[in-house]
């Protein structure tokens, strides 16, 4: 499938420090598959953007290179420090990767567990842990469940604790993948709800294009590992050829 551009591509602003720089990010699996083939992408402080594109289109790939779990060839910076092996702890602490299933974030016996383990394992003294916690369920609207049983939730509790988990670190950049996906109507709102209102920069890769259309100022496309287009929401949503182009349906 050849790759296709808005005609009108989005200019990003100028800003006074990247939050997010990617350039000419290359990455193979082992079996020589090319998941991403020259990506580039900038976020300011601030941003909210959604990532979308057919299933194989190297979004998830891209994201496990936010926090180094992948290594490919090209530059990453994370509030422009460069990920190297030697930073990987720190800029991990500033990504807040947030997996599509619950399940594979939530491991301790209560949520209170969960959320501190990250602090926890900063270093950081009891009292900064604590009131790290606390902020963080208070900003997911969980307050009242922090001595809960994690797999005793709903799907919908569970992803809110998982987002916890990564703001106690108090991250620069919140990294979702599919947030929305298994949710009921009212766990979705709900969630959409909380992403609208949190403040912090955000990218969220999603098919939920209802969700893009509601919650994203600004849209990324990804098709075959490479960005294809990058630009004003409304206006990529008007652009069926687009779309269909790459597996997309206007909400």
């Amino acid at each position: 499938m050849p790759v296709t551009h808005l005609k009108n591509t989005f200019v990003m602003p100028e800003c006074d420090g990247d939050i997010l720089y990617v350039n000419e990010l290359h990455f193979a699996y082992p079996d020589g598959h090319a998941a991403l083939n020259g990506v580039s992408l900038k976020l300011c402080e601030g941003d909210k953007v959604a990532l979308v594109g057919p299933n194989g289109a190297g979004k998830s790939t891209l994201m496990l290179h936010l926090n180094g779990i992948l290594r490919g060839r090209g530059d990453v910076e994370i509030a422009g420090m460069r990920l190297t092996r030697d930073n990987l702890p720190v800029v991990r602490s500033m990504v807040g990767l947030v997996f599509q299933s619950p399940d594979d974030q939530l491991f301790s016996p209560t949520v209170f567990e969960d959320v501190a383990f990250g602090p926890l394992h900063m270093g950081l003294p009891e009292d900064e842990v604590r009131a790290r916690v606390d902020a963080a369920l208070e900003a997911v609207r969980m307050s009242g469940y922090r001595d809960r049983l994690s797999h005793h939730l709903s799907v919908g509790e569970k992803k809110r604790i998982a987002i916890a988990t990564v703001l106690s670190m108090q991250p620069s950049l919140l990294v979702l993948d599919e947030p929305s996906a298994g949710l009921d109507p009212r766990a979705r709102r709900t969630l959409i709800n909380l992403l609208r209102e949190l403040p912090i920069t955000m990218l969220v890769s999603t098919h939920d294009m209802a969700m893009v259309k509601e919650l994203f100022p600004r849209t990324v496309v990804m098709d075959e590992g490479r960005v294809v287009a990058d630009g004003l929401t409304y206006e990529i949503l008007e652009d069926e050829s687009l779309l269909t182009a790459h597996g997309l349906e206007k909400p």
